[in-house]
């Protein structure tokens, strides 16, 4: 098993790179965050997965050790293969897609391209204690800060803001200080919306 890369940057692509190591060129596929994460300079190291089919071995590349264990953990579920995983790594932060996992938030994970409803709650049943368990979150903080998003997010409707573009704000601000008070939330989004 191919369990990391370390080489030239020969290629870089939004989907793949191509690593030069010793000569022999590696061409891994890869999510958008590690293409934006991928260092300026010639020499990287990345993290892998040998995904190997009756048809193919493929070689898919992270940025951190991270990624490939939510990777790892997407691909254990049924109905979610490695283009389905590296798609939600690529609309999603790792972050991101633990918080939906942990709070059990069926539409965040429904609006990947390519999984419904029976797949995100089969995620969501399958990941959850996995991944509260791997990356040590706080349940009530998780549903403390969710409860306080969509409050202000409600509220920020109302007063007449498109939802998508509140959402991106209210979620940076939840990332700055997840202990916000749902008061302080909406102050902040109104400020940068």
């Amino acid at each position: 098993m191919i369990t990391q890369i370390k080489g030239r940057l020969v290629e870089k692509n939004p989907t793949y790179v191509v690593v030069d190591c010793n000569g022999v060129g590696y061409m891994l596929h890869i999510s958008l965050n590690t293409y934006t994460s991928l260092p300026t300079e010639e020499l990287i190291t990345l993290q892998t997965h040998l995904s190997i089919r009756e048809d193919a071995h493929t070689l898919y590349g992270f940025i951190d050790k991270v990624e490939r264990e939510i990777f790892r953990l997407l691909i254990s579920v049924s109905g979610v293969g490695p283009s389905i995983a590296r798609t939600m790594l690529s609309s999603m932060t790792t972050d991101e897609i633990q918080q939906a996992i942990a709070s059990e938030n069926v539409r965040v994970i429904q609006s990947v391209k390519g999984i419904g409803a029976k797949t995100a709650q089969r995620v969501i049943i399958d990941l959850k204690e996995k991944i509260l368990k791997t990356f040590d979150i706080d349940e009530v903080s998780i549903e403390e800060s969710n409860t306080n998003k969509e409050e202000a997010l409600s509220a920020l409707e109302v007063l007449g803001f498109a939802r998508k573009q509140a959402t991106k704000v209210v979620t940076n601000i939840i990332k700055e200080s997840p202990t916000i008070t749902v008061e302080g939330l909406i102050k902040k989004a109104l400020k940068n919306l």
